[in-house]
């Protein structure tokens, strides 16, 4: 059923790198329009990247949750695991983490704190950059060494 729904995600091993857009999008979403709520003085743009930012970060905790899940079953050889994987787990975890703590500052202060408001940007783009940086471990374990299907049939060693 899912192969004729999803023909796509017949190739991946799991379901992680389905669930990974949400908080890749909505994270820095979130931070955009925070810039321009704040930029512009518009309160209701604030309440939209409010919206964005609890959004981004359940979808984080589902793709980290489903990261952890499945990553002794990733079929990567051990250099490759090493290298990427836990690089990668370890930057995206931080990254969730980031995300959780500035959804509860927005969420106490709803639609985001007025003191501190220089201090909770900068924690968004801290989170925004190591989101990108931890992403791009994800990226290359995809598609420089197929982490996420099935094109070959025997892991690839890591070479730098």
């Amino acid at each position: 059923m899912l192969e004729k729904l999803l023909p796509g995600a017949a190739h991946v091993q799991n379901l992680h790198p389905m669930v990974v857009h949400f908080p890749l999008a909505l994270l820095p979403a979130a931070l955009f329009v925070y810039a321009v709520a704040w930029v512009a003085g518009r309160e209701t743009w604030a309440w939209a990247a409010l919206w964005m930012l609890v959004m981004g970060s359940l979808g984080a905790v589902v793709a980290a949750a489903s990261g952890l899940y499945v990553e002794d079953g990733v079929m990567i050889a051990e250099s490759v695991k090493a290298h990427l994987l836990e690089p990668h787990e370890r930057l995206m975890l931080t990254t969730t983490g980031i995300a959780l703590v500035s959804s509860a500052w927005a969420l106490l202060t709803r639609p985001w704190p007025r003191r501190g408001r220089a201090v909770f940007v900068a924690l968004m783009v801290a989170m925004v950059v190591v989101m990108v940086y931890g992403a791009d471990f994800g990226a290359r374990m995809v598609y420089d060494y197929n982490a996420a299907g099935n094109a070959c049939s025997q892991p690839i060693e890591f070479t730098k």
